[in-house]
């Protein structure tokens, strides 16, 4: 679509949407590309892309051309980060390279606001890797790789660590990683001018309530507050922070109170306006939990919103937060919500096609 303005043409922003799935078949698609109509909350397909096993996690670089995506996770002696160029006046998706990602189980990866880093999270060995990357989105072999061993009370999830997210400061100057095997949420320094930036933390971790696994974690815009999900115990905890530190001020249920065990909470983020915070439930609940954010960085509850689906293992929000787009592994497909910026409901406005395990979404405007 062209704008005319005073005699110049002008291209009209589209918004993408970027799905990845536990696909587990290279003969399947397993990255999907959508167009996003902003005005009705649907979704349209533009491409897809084969080749690939389990792309189950995936972020995009800051100037949206590039695609990171945890690769061949859950695939024995596995493991690896790939890096995929997306062409919007083309609508094409293009591999690049790939690495190994310094364990069996990738399942989060972030890229540094500078283009030039990325962060890969290693969830069965408790482990995260640091890449450089070149202006052409290409991802070099890695220059540190950090193990992690000790567990905590739950014989069964927690005999190790699992590092399950990177999450850079907001000032890019930090990095977080919850680890659900260890109840810690783990910090590094991180140095972008030296060859090796991971560095020490003056607090190297915050330790969570045990038995609670540290899942996903972020930051409020105004960069005062933090939020962590914890999967274990169905909860959010709230934290003040400062220059590294974090300071825990409140913890949540992300569910009713008719829900009493068998928590799987997953993913969370905050509206681009600071106002609510969206924390996502899968087992038996497969919804999303909206909590109001107060001046002082506590949270209230607000309601619960089905995804229309099952598993919904990660959400994203648009930068304009119109709208909120879950993905549901379980059932194979993703739900538009179109959401209300005075009440932060949700009202569903859009489906998917059918799309094989669905477990990752990124939106952006070009």
């Amino acid at each position: 679509m062209l704008v005319i303005l005073s005699g110049i043409k002008l291209s009209a922003q589209d918004t993408y949407v970027f799905f990845g799935s536990f696909n587990r078949d290279k003969e399947k698609d397993g990255i999907y590309v959508y167009k996003l109509n902003t005005d009705k909350g649907k979704l349209s397909k533009v491409t897809s892309l084969k080749g690939i096993v389990n792309p189950s996690f995936l972020t995009l670089s800051p100037n949206g051309k590039y695609i990171f995506a945890c690769t061949e996770s859950k695939t024995k002696n596995g493991g690896s980060v790939s890096s995929f160029e997306f062409n919007p006046e083309k609508k094409s998706l293009t591999f690049i390279n790939s690495q190994k990602s310094g364990g069996e189980n990738p399942v989060y990866v972030s890229a540094h606001k500078n283009g030039k880093w990325l962060m890969v999270g290693n969830y069965t060995e408790g482990s995260t890797s640091v890449y450089p990357l070149t202006e052409h989105g290409r991802i070099e072999s890695s220059v540190q790789n950090f193990q992690f061993s000790e567990g905590s009370i739950d014989p069964d999830r927690q005999d190790r660590a699992h590092i399950h997210s990177t999450v850079f400061s907001p000032d890019y100057n930090y990095v977080f990683l919850p680890d659900l095997g260890a109840d810690k949420i783990r910090a590094y320094k991180f140095d972008s001018n030296k060859p090796e930036p991971l560095q020490a933390a003056e607090v190297p971790f915050t330790p969570t309530t045990p038995g609670s696994g540290p899942r996903h974690f972020t930051f409020h815009p105004n960069g005062k507050f933090a939020y962590c999900i914890e999967e274990m115990a169905g909860a959010v905890s709230a934290y003040a922070y400062e220059n590294g530190i974090l300071k825990s001020i409140q913890r949540m249920n992300t569910h009713s109170d008719e829900t009493k065990d068998n928590f799987e909470s997953s993913d969370i983020h905050i509206s681009p306006d600071g106002r609510f915070l969206y924390a996502s439930n899968r087992g038996g609940e497969n919804n999303i939990a909206i909590f109001s954010i107060q001046n002082d960085g506590t949270l209230k509850t607000v309601g619960y919103q089905p995804t229309g689906g099952k598993h919904p293992r990660v959400f994203a929000i648009d930068s304009t937060g119109k709208f909120l787009i879950a993905t549901n592994a379980g059932s194979g497909n993703a739900t538009v919500f179109k959401r209300d910026p005075e009440t932060g409901l949700l009202k569903k406005t859009g489906k998917s096609g059918r799309m094989e395990s669905v477990s990752s979404v990124q939106i952006r405007k070009y």
